[in-house]
């Protein structure tokens, strides 16, 4: 059952995989206060049910995102963003509020970018764990030729997916990339004909539900921090985390079920 969670943010569950889409396709998705809103909304949703296992992330019509939508702001913001040069810090709020609620998700999130993601809404895919794009997708960061730079978390986890050398080539040039490109560069990790997006993507989330669910989540855990931290406090964080996965249940039944040359039937504990 699909369910607007607000009127341009869809959520819909389907058996463990929660499906949450940009429905904004009249402006290209640009972002707004609202979509922000709607997305944390929605983030709070999947990690509250524990039946939802992956959230795959997308959108409508031809395009992901172009980024945050300047034309909804009102004469007000206008005002105060070029008056008051602080105030961009106000603005970078709301968006970023969005962002870092996928970002900070638990469970896997895969993004099937059905088209151009730029600026802000590159940002947003930059948030989720695995990125699949269609052949014809754009990629890019075009702020600086806006007089800004990425404020939504870009310049921070750009570098960290494709390297130090590629992240300033694409954020200083502006220029924007095609999605083979992407791919080589480790940006994206599946390039697919725009008629197989969605169907990989839903392949991929079942994939990663025939883990322990656990497992799944301490697995994301351990590289989402460790990348941050020396080689050997994360090497302690695999090792604690590991240590808690061999106490739980279904790492018994992993166990018996690889005993039993059977499929493993996970609870979840």
């Amino acid at each position: 059952m699909e369910s607007a969670v607000t009127e341009p943010i869809l959520f819909e569950k389907k058996d463990r995989i929660a499906v949450i889409t940009l429905n904004r396709s009249e402006r290209l998705n640009r972002l707004t206060r609202q979509m922000a809103d709607g997305l944390a909304e929605a983030c709070g949703a999947v990690e509250d049910d524990p039946d939802v296992g992956v959230v795959i992330l997308t959108a409508a019509g031809p395009v992901f995102s172009l980024g945050l939508d300047a034309r909804a702001m009102s004469p007000e913001e206008w005002r105060e963003l070029i008056e008051t040069p602080t105030e961009s810090v106000r603005h970078r709020h709301w968006a970023l509020y969005g962002v870092e609620a996928v970002a900070s998700l638990s469970k896997p999130v895969i993004v099937a970018l059905n088209g151009d993601a730029l600026g802000a809404g590159l940002e947003l895919a930059l948030a989720c764990d695995i990125r699949l794009s269609r052949e014809d997708a754009r990629f890019g960061f075009p702020q600086v030729r806006e007089g800004m730079i990425p404020m939504c978390g870009g310049t921070q986890r750009l570098p960290r997916v494709v390297g130090m050398a590629k992240a300033l080539e694409l954020i200083m040039t502006a220029e924007p990339i095609d999605a083979e490109e992407a791919q080589r560069i480790g940006l994206v990790s599946r390039v697919v004909p725009p008629q197989e997006l969605y169907k990989s993507a839903e392949e991929l989330a079942m994939a990663i539900l025939k883990g322990a669910p656990l497992a799944v989540r301490y697995g994301k855990e351990a590289v989402r921090l460790g990348i941050d931290l020396p080689y050997a406090e994360g090497a302690r964080l695999e090792a604690d985390l590991s240590l808690l996965l061999q106490t739980t249940a279904d790492r018994a039944e992993g166990l018996r079920a690889f005993h039993e040359k059977r499929n493993p039937e996970f609870q979840g504990r």
